[in-house]
């Protein structure tokens, strides 16, 4: 029997992009470029299908053909290639919000949409392409991305400080890792929150069955996370939905989406976590029919950054900027209110 195990590459390469998970105790048999299509974000059939032509699937070490049958336990990897990581960084001449800025930083509010930083299946269009178009020479962070202090979720929409120094860099850096800086949030939850406020803690790190998602460890499996906690205030109660503030101390990918679905209340037409789903309600036609209506106004999860301080890195001054919540969101929040007056009145 030929051996087709091959070795893998280095996995600090900037020519791969890896996916890796076990398939679950339940799959029933399924052919691995559709079975992949609900795994790898924003890659095509086509593109799965090229890359097991090429030999860059491999299901418990050996490589795969695009109709191999997944079967229950399979430990799958994926090896996309994709240009080397300097010729994505081209810059665009793309408009963007800026709150505000001077010879140091500049605050910027990203639209619902916008990816921040180049990346697999988002090579153009980003901030970091429409912030190199217009600033030159700007300070790398940690991961070789120019200018970014901290990033937030391309359908998450808010506030963003971006540094124009090495120095700035450096020191808004240090904020956000010693929890000095301050980060608020508008979330729109499933859900009728009990607690008028309280503290969700749990290591946040990548749900070992669907990379896609993060998820959080506790007890015995908290050292596969990293801490991560979440303030939250409730706003306003709108039936089976709730208006939340939250406050960030750490921040991880997902961190406000993951921690507040862990207490089940997922957040409002967030796909990726399931809140695009009826979680809470009735069963009636119409009800349905709102709820859907809802998703069309808001076609993304219900989260805004709202709220943005920190120490301003060359004069000291700590500053503060708030942005208003978005149309699509307040659109839907307002529906919700209607909703919620009209059930009161039944």
């Amino acid at each position: 029997m030929e051996d087709n195990t091959q070795q893998f590459p280095d996995e600090e390469s900037d020519l791969y992009e890896h996916y890796a998970f076990t398939v679950e105790k339940g799959q029933t048999p399924l052919r691995i470029d559709k079975y992949l299509m609900n795994f790898v974000e924003n890659a095509t059939r086509n593109k799965i299908q090229a890359a097991a032509k090429n030999g860059s699937i491999f299901v418990n070490g050996v490589t795969v053909k695009s109709n191999y049958k997944v079967k229950p336990l399979d430990n799958i990897r994926v090896l996309f290639t994709h240009p080397p990581y300097e010729n994505l960084l081209i810059g665009e001449d793309i408009d963007i919000d800026v709150v505000y800025e001077d010879d140091t930083l500049l605050v910027v509010n990203k639209p619902a949409g916008m990816v921040v930083h180049p990346g697999h299946g988002n090579y153009s269009g980003t901030l970091i392409n429409a912030l190199i178009h217009r600033f030159d020479n700007l300070p790398n962070n940690s991961s070789e991305r120019p200018g970014l202090v901290h990033r937030i979720d391309k359908d998450t929409s808010g506030l963003l400080v971006i540094a124009k120094t090495e120095h700035a860099m450096a020191e808004l850096s240090l904020q956000f890792a010693e929890k000095t800086s301050e980060r608020e949030y508008v979330a729109l939850v499933w859900g009728n929150i009990e607690e008028d406020e309280g503290t969700i803690e749990g290591n946040i790190g990548r749900h070992p069955k669907n990379r896609l998602q993060n998820t959080v460890f506790l007890d015995d499996d908290a050292e596969k996370g990293k801490p991560a906690v979440t303030h939250y205030k409730v706003l306003e109660r709108l039936g089976y939905v709730t208006l939340v503030s939250c406050k960030l101390e750490t921040g991880r990918t997902h961190q406000i989406r993951v921690h507040m679905k862990h207490i089940g209340h997922t957040l409002f037409n967030d796909e990726r976590y399931g809140g695009d789903k009826i979680l809470k309600g009735t069963t009636f036609t119409k009800y349905k029919q709102f709820v859907e209506n809802c998703f069309k106004v808001l076609p993304r999860q219900a989260l805004h950054a709202k709220t943005l301080g920190f120490k301003h890195p060359k004069t000291g001054e700590f500053l503060r900027f708030d942005t208003p919540i978005p149309e699509d969101m307040l659109q839907c929040i307002e529906k919700w209110k209607i909703y919620s007056k009209h059930q009161e009145l039944e």
